[in-house]
């Protein structure tokens, strides 16, 4: 790492789950830097998404190390998700066509419900260690209501819009890091997590007003499919990985929104 900057930096591990961010260090100057990040951060940063971008190396291993301007601020807090300005940068991204046509330039294709449906049925189906009652109603639910799901709208998804992804700078300019999941897909990937993690189901109209889309009956059952899909997606994660907090917590979630969906069809 240290030959993309030269001996004069100061460079120590800045945390995440795959262990390529950095800090950099040398005087006054510091910088964030990512190995292989995401290939569109330029297009982010430009939109003010994510910090400014400072610069992009290529290694002789191949590895691209991209530099970022170190941002002074802090993450929100799970209260602080019901802020407006969270469901209006949200609504930006999605309505960003730079970003899908950037996605689009680079290959990725959209992840269709039905890809996403007969992955997650193969990996529960006829494994004994995935035998729950509530892992079999999601399938099924996921499976019936596969008609509201199809055809709508992809625009590109953060896919992991927890709390401390984003960013509040001491500047007040918030930023959503973190890109590596990211696909093309249904909004409601992303609003269903936001609405179920932290927005309370007396305030989901409201939240979705100031996203700028009205609630409807196609609407919801886009989100609870797409919430019970990521929720079976993590439980699996998870188990795999033999942790059992993480478990827990998705397991509730899960629960939890089969519960609603009971209430409602």
């Amino acid at each position: 790492m240290i030959q993309g900057l030269g001996n004069e930096w100061t460079i120590t591990p800045a945390g995440g789950s795959t262990g390529d961010a950095y800090s950099a260090q040398h005087n006054e100057k510091r910088l964030f830097l990512k190995r292989n990040s995401s290939p569109f951060i330029a297009v982010l940063s430009a939109e003010g998404i994510v910090p400014k971008l400072v610069w992009t190396k290529r290694l002789e291993n191949g590895d691209v190390i991209t530099a970022q301007k170190w941002l002074e601020g802090r993450a929100l807090t799970a209260r602080e998700m019901k802020l407006e300005r969270v469901a209006h940068l949200l609504s930006k991204i999605h309505h960003s066509t730079e970003l899908l046509d950037l996605f689009m330039r680079m290959g990725k294709k959209p992840l269709e419900p039905e890809t996403i449906f007969i992955q997650l049925k193969n990996k529960y189906q006829n494994n004994s260690e995935f035998a729950n009652i509530d892992y079999h109603k999601a399938l099924k639910f996921l499976n019936k209501y596969m008609h509201a799901v199809l055809g709508q709208r992809k625009v590109v998804c953060h896919c992991d819009v927890n709390h401390n992804n984003w960013m509040l700078g001491t500047d007040d300019h918030l930023y959503l890091i973190d890109w590596d999941n990211a696909v093309i897909s249904d909004p409601a990937a992303d609003i269903g997590m936001i609405l179920h993690l932290y927005i309370p189901i007396s305030e989901w109209d409201n939240w979705l007003e100031t996203y700028g889309i009205k609630k409807d009956e196609q609407l919801m059952t886009r989100i609870y499919w797409y919430v019970l899909a990521q929720a079976l997606h993590f439980i699996y994660w998870h188990t795999e990985r033999k942790e059992e907090k993480q478990l827990l917590f998705w397991q509730k979630i899960l629960h939890e929104t089969l519960n609603h969906t009971a209430i409602i069809y």
